[in-house]
């Protein structure tokens, strides 16, 4: 019971963080989103070689190189999530919050998708109405901004492909961040290179505080991922898949009360449909593995 319950408050203190990002980010202007993309990048890489040392993982680390088939999902991986990254801090930076928390609400749905079209699945009919019902509001919201709401999509698609590469690659949370992350290293210390070059990089002429939080990214990131990786040890599937939507409601109530941000009729229209889908995506996820429990449990019982 003590473990489930740490379990829960690792789970909740994750997604929390995530949820509390988009108050994060704006906090680094004048730095744009590229540099702050670069930087999380290379704090990221720096704390996570801390992370290493102190729990003795290095040798852990080495080996993922040994793997060329590894290497090149987290090649790959590390490009997606360096696109979801960068469109998230665009997102929440250009009074785009609301739409980004979209990308998040509509993820398990493209996660479905990846599924049939990549993994051959077949779904259910409650999966399939559900799939149905999420099209039709991207049409609605499509229609109300005047354009496909890229940001959403852009986010949905790039975390639901990352979290696809990272299911083939079978590492901890902290070894997977540590060689995306390497791997990004050197685009993003040569961009940072150039903006220095150019007279337009932030950090260091912005005052200690603007420094001080750019150099924060590498912390902001490992922390809700390792809180991440202790909870999925000790909760469910279904207790971890409820917990996914704490970030992107955070986020939502973010841009629509801190950032004052504007939703239409059209627009809450859409978002409602979206959330409905969600909950028969969820109450079908949830019914289809009890149903999967029941049915082992008489397999295994004794005649």
């Amino acid at each position: 019971m003590n473990e489930s319950r740490g379990g829960l408050a690792l789970g909740a203190g994750a997604y929390l963080c995530w949820g509390l990002f988009p108050l994060y980010w704006p906090l680094l202007d004048p730095a744009g989103s590229l540099e702050a993309l670069a930087h999380r990048v290379v704090w990221s890489v720096l704390f996570v070689a801390v992370l290493l040392t102190v729990t003795h993982r290095w040798g852990a680390f080495r080996a993922i190189w040994s793997d060329k088939r590894r290497v090149a999902a987290l090649g790959v991986a590390s490009v997606v999530i360096a696109i979801n990254w960068g469109v998230f801090i665009y997102g929440v930076t250009h009074d785009h919050v609301i739409e980004t928390s979209l990308g998040y609400f509509i993820n398990p749905l493209v996660t479905v998708l990846l599924g049939v079209f990549v993994l051959k699945e077949t779904l259910r009919r409650a999966q399939w109405v559900a799939v149905g019902i999420g099209a039709l509001a991207v049409v609605i919201l499509t229609v109300d901004y005047g354009r496909l709401p890229y940001i959403s999509l852009t986010v949905a698609f790039s975390f639901a492909t990352y979290g696809f590469l990272k299911k083939k690659a079978q590492l901890g949370a902290v070894e997977a961040l540590g060689a995306e992350t390497l791997i990004l290293t050197p685009v993003a210390l040569a961009y940072l290179i150039g903006l220095q070059v150019s007279g337009d990089l932030a950090f260091g002429h912005e005052g200690w505080s603007n420094g001080l939080l750019l150099a924060g990214t590498g912390v902001i990131t490992a922390i809700p991922l390792l809180m991440f990786g202790g909870a999925a040890t000790r909760l469910s599937l279904t207790t971890l898949g409820l917990l996914q939507y704490l970030g992107p409601i955070l986020q939502f109530i973010f841009g629509l009360l801190v950032f004052d941000e504007e939703m239409s009729s059209a627009r809450w229209m859409g978002f409602v449909l979206v959330w409905i889908a969600l909950v028969i995506f969820t109450v079908d996820a949830v019914t289809g593995r009890r149903k999967v429990c029941v049915e082992v449990a008489q397999e295994v019982a004794p005649a």
